[in-house]
């Protein structure tokens, strides 16, 4: 049981520390010094052979290699609070200009977090180093570890290497190219694990009322906060040890809070308390929701993008395009894979119920509120059609056929509504025209 429990708050943890802006400057701050102590002790082990050898490039003596190690410790220190504040600066405009959902994209961004680690393990670096020099120039009992000295000298012309990286990568990151392609990246890699399976035929829908016969003990989550994560074969494996049908009453992303069921046990007799705490455990649930395993996740991001591009404050359409541009891509992805989530069992025995957002909702989720905020926005809307049309050409299915067909027409009410002028309205009966010989009439 204990092995269990650590496992859905490690998985938690990995998350936390994945979007953490401290864990990986800490990891390279922490291998700096190990790096220092490392060289240090090599000088020790070879004295002064190095400058003997090489004086080009080891000849400097303790007071030489003392300035020089403080002079690059401070100068790391400063390009690194430089650093932290053009961070923050970024973090700021791209909360304003975009959405403050995608700032945790950024803040685990890996070259971020690698730059300002450099900058810090080399000021970490030339402390360990400098408080090992001693006696000053002259002074033939003194020490001076050249390698580690030359070593620190090399360290500082890598650190000014990724200054000029960081500049650049800034500068690009918050391009909002840039944030919609990340985000989908994320979310087609989520895809591509959470519904691995190509759509044959029709989805069958999960009867959510199976295990018929059984009484339903709502399990409560532990604390109030969003669903980031769920360990479905900890599920699995609870309901075949306790021999009882668990079945999920929420969805990945949901809210929850300790008066909410994030589940229910079906069994004959009431669980005990602690089977009830063990399972709510494997929920994973925090102040915000992760990409991971919550498809919808993505999806909201790139909407909340393109939301904020259309506010009239911003008033960007090219940025809401190319929300939608990536949104087209991730919608026809989705109507090629089956979604439906699939009972899990023992043999024959039903034990997992599991909860899913459907495809219904999925598509929803992606037009229905850019739709409310672009009335006589004749791009967006055109773009609203061409996106419903090739998801329609690469489904299987007549019931998303239908629901795509559904959709479309709404677009289509809202975009005759609201047309601007009668090119817009052409350009809008010649696009509906289109889809519908496409579609067979």
């Amino acid at each position: 049981m204990p092995t269990r429990l650590s496992s859905a708050t490690l998985s938690k943890l990995a998350i936390s520390l994945r979007s953490s802006f401290w864990f990986l400057p800490a990891c390279i701050v922490l291998a700096s010094i190990v790096l220092a102590l490392g060289l240090v002790a090599l000088d020790h082990r070879l004295g002064s052979a190095p400058g003997e050898y090489w004086p080009w490039m080891f000849a400097v003596g303790a007071d030489g290699a003392r300035e020089l190690m403080a002079t690059v410790a401070g100068s790391m220190v400063t390009v690194a609070g430089v650093v932290f504040s053009i961070t923050i600066v970024a973090l700021a405009q791209t909360s304003t200009q975009y959405t403050s959902r995608v700032l945790r994209n950024f803040m685990r961004d890996r070259g971020n977090q690698v730059v300002l680690g450099v900058f810090l393990g080399v000021f970490a670096y030339c402390l360990c180093v400098m408080r090992t020099i001693t006696g000053s120039d002259g002074d033939a009992e003194g020490f001076v570890p050249l390698v580690a000295a030359t070593a620190g000298l090399l360290l500082a012309l890598v650190a000014v290497a990724f200054l000029v990286f960081f500049i650049h990568h800034v500068a690009a990151s918050i391009q909002s190219g840039a944030i919609t392609h990340g985000i989908a990246v994320d979310t087609l890699d989520t895809i591509d694990t959470v519904f691995p399976d190509a759509l044959v035929g029709e989805e069958t829908p999960l009867d959510r009322d199976a295990g018929g016969g059984l009484h339903w003990y709502p399990v409560h989550a532990t604390h109030m906060g969003y669903v980031e994560r769920v360990q479905y074969q900890a599920l699995l494996e609870f309901a075949r040890e306790h021999d009882v049908v668990v079945r999920m009453e929420c969805h990945l992303g949901d809210f929850a809070g300790p008066d909410l069921a994030v589940a229910s046990i079906g069994a004959q007799r009431p669980p005990d308390a602690q089977a009830m705490r063990r399972l709510a455990g494997l929920f994973a649930i925090d102040s915000y929701r992760t990409i991971e395993q919550d498809v919808a996740f993505g999806i909201r991001q790139l909407v909340d993008v393109a939301l904020k591009a259309l506010s009239p404050a911003i008033n960007d359409t090219t940025t809401a395009a190319t929300s939608l541009d990536y949104l087209s891509l991730i919608l026809r992805r989705l109507a090629g894979r089956h979604i439906e989530p699939r009972p899990m069992r023992d043999g024959d025995i039903l034990r997992v119920l599991p909860a899913g957002p459907g495809f219904e909702r999925l598509l929803g989720l992606t037009f229905d509120q850019i739709l409310e905020n672009a009335h006589g926005n004749t791009t967006m809307l055109l773009q609203m059609l061409r996106a419903i049309a090739q998801a329609r050409r690469v489904t299987g299915s007549p019931r998303r056929r239908r629901l795509l067909d559904h959709k479309r027409e709404m677009v289509a009410e809202v975009a005759r509504r609201t047309a601007s002028c009668s090119d817009a309205r052409q350009r809008i009966e010649a696009q509906l025209a289109g889809d519908a010989h496409l579609a067979g009439g």
